[in-house]
């Protein structure tokens, strides 16, 4: 999978970075290479809770991938 993030400097120093296609994947880092590291934990974090919370909710799913057009 590959997902959009988006850096921004911090005034402070460091930098903050949060994922385009996954609402709520925010992180820091002191550094880009940090800031991107932690990005991917957040989204790994973030994706795992939700399967769990999709399989809690719902014993009884199909699983269809989708192709869907750039919209960019």
């Amino acid at each position: 999978m590959k997902f959009t993030a988006v850096l921004y400097p911090e005034d402070e120093g460091g930098f903050s970075v949060r994922c385009l296609e996954i609402c709520g994947a925010i992180s820091l880092g002191d550094t880009r290479q940090e800031a991107l590291a932690n990005i991917k934990e957040a989204i790994r974090f973030i994706l795992e809770v939700r399967w769990e919370e999709f399989c809690a909710e719902s014993p009884r799913y199909e699983i269809h991938q989708v192709d869907v057009a750039d919209f960019v």
